[in-house]
């Protein structure tokens, strides 16, 4: 579920001598393939670890809590630090934090690969999520500034994002199919020869110049405390969980009251005065606890309840995220007809009418059946996540698009977080009536936001 997954980061300059390269082309091509393999990454281990969770499981001896876990710490790092790591990839220049974001992820992936317990696996998906965020923003940045000429640019980002949605697609795949071969550590093994492969290529791409970019540092860490502290809450519960939560409590209240007065938030609460930017940002908020959420919870159901492999159960998500990428390219030329407001109100009900059907599935149900049941929740999603991507860039100036699509992602990758925390202590007391229950809060959520989405214009986004 990865269209138009840009952070907040502006086109930086090159440096004169490469102005003035002979290598352009090479050097273009190079950087895009460069750009898209490391977005990939980023994307394909977002989904790739859900198949390989219970085998990880049974590998520490770890329960519910310690799987969520082993997703959440990446997802949440990710998603905190998206908020700054543009600013951070301009005040760098986005090849060096490139270079920097990719080196720090491949050598995470290796530690997750020889974590001798689940806390050392934790930690280091921890810092796999930070690098992620690092390379996120500063790879769009690096195609941005490879292709200056407009027709060119919206050919090679639209290469970028189509490499990010074949990662999603296929990450189940991948993971059943390295678990099956090498073993779970094989799913974080695999990213070294990629990540070797990406630094080689920055050799031919241009250097960036730093420019100055303002970074809000208490914005940062409160964002940071309070998300990790709620997930910590709903994940953890007990005694711990009850003393998290008021810690969450201070530490978002802090946040707030540090944006209402910073120049330069790393969330400007003044988006939300704009109607349009609120539907778009609860719509893709609740995509994402749809999607990603199911993803864990049937990764589960069909390994932990109906016994299959690791293998097979990564197969049958390949009716569901096969299609993903193709719709994409549907709903964005639906939105460039007719305005987001169209594909959004279509998709978000197939996707709830899929979260319904689910409801009917036991441990009895034949598994190609739930695979294709799944099959209309991956059609809504995608046919929705496009259209309310560019209506939130509608719905604010020019100069503030970077910045808004950065809080779209940001919040699409908490939510999804967030998701599995909530419903992973659904399902872990009592699985199929814990599935139940999260398939209905997901279809209520889902049917909330069709309802904000006829507050959209009819042929685009009301602009700011």
């Amino acid at each position: 579920m990865t269209t138009n997954q840009m952070s907040r980061s502006h086109e930086p300059g090159l440096e004169q001598e490469d102005l003035g390269s002979g290598s352009g082309k090479p050097s273009a091509t190079l950087t895009l393939t460069a750009a898209l393999l490391g977005f990939a990454l980023t994307c394909l281990d977002a989904s790739v670890v859900n198949v390989a969770l219970p085998t990880i499981g049974s590998s520490f001896g770890a329960g519910m809590s310690g799987l969520q876990w082993v997703v959440d710490a990446y997802t949440l790092a990710f998603a905190a630090l998206m908020l700054s790591t543009g600013a951070f990839s301009d005040r760098t220049g986005a090849s060096r934090a490139y270079a920097l974001g990719t080196a720090v992820f491949t050598l995470a992936s290796v530690a997750c690969g020889l974590a001798p317990d689940l806390p050392a696996l934790i930690g280091a998906r921890v810092v796999q999520g930070v690098a992620a965020a690092v390379v996120l923003p500063a790879s769009l940045a690096l195609v941005r500034q490879a292709y200056p000429e407009p027709a060119r640019r919206a050919r090679a980002v639209a290469a970028w994002a189509a490499g990010g949605s074949l990662a999603v697609a296929l990450g189940p795949v991948a993971g059943g199919a390295l678990t099956t071969a090498w073993g779970w550590r094989g799913i974080f093994f695999v990213n070294l020869p990629v990540g070797v492969a990406i630094l080689v290529l920055l050799v031919r791409a241009p250097r960036s110049r730093p420019r100055p970019a303002p970074l809000d540092l208490p914005g940062q860490l409160t964002a940071v405390v309070a998300l990790a502290a709620l997930a910590f809450a709903v994940i953890e519960g007990g005694t711990a969980g009850r003393v998290a939560l008021p810690v969450a409590v201070v530490a978002g209240a802090a946040f707030l009251w540090i944006e209402s007065r910073q120049a330069h938030p790393v969330v400007p609460l003044g988006l939300f005065r704009n109607r349009t930017v609120v539907t778009t940002v609860a719509a893709g908020s609740a995509v994402s606890v749809a999607f990603y959420s199911m993803v864990f919870v049937f990764s589960l159901f069909f390994q932990q309840v109906q016994h299959h492999s690791a293998l097979y159960s990564g197969l049958l998500f390949l009716p569901m995220t096969g299609l993903i990428a193709v719709t994409n390219v549907v709903a964005g030329k639906l939105t460039g007809r007719y305005g987001p407001r169209l594909p959004m109100l279509v998709g978000q009900p197939v996707a709830v009418a899929g979260l319904l059907a689910l409801l009917t599935v036991d441990a009895r149900t034949p598994p190609v059946l739930v695979a294709l049941l799944l099959v209309p929740l991956a059609l809504g999603c995608a046919l929705t996540v496009p259209p309310l991507t560019t209506a939130m860039l509608d719905a604010v100036p020019a100069e503030r698009a970077g910045l808004a699509a950065g809080v779209l992602n940001a919040a699409r990758q908490v939510s999804g977080g967030l998701g599995i925390a909530v419903f992973g202590a659904l399902v872990a007391s009592g699985f199929e009536a814990g599935m139940r229950l999260s398939l209905a809060v997901s279809a209520a959520l889902l049917t909330v936001t069709s309802a904000l989405s006829f507050r959209l214009s009819g042929r685009s986004a009301s602009r700011a």
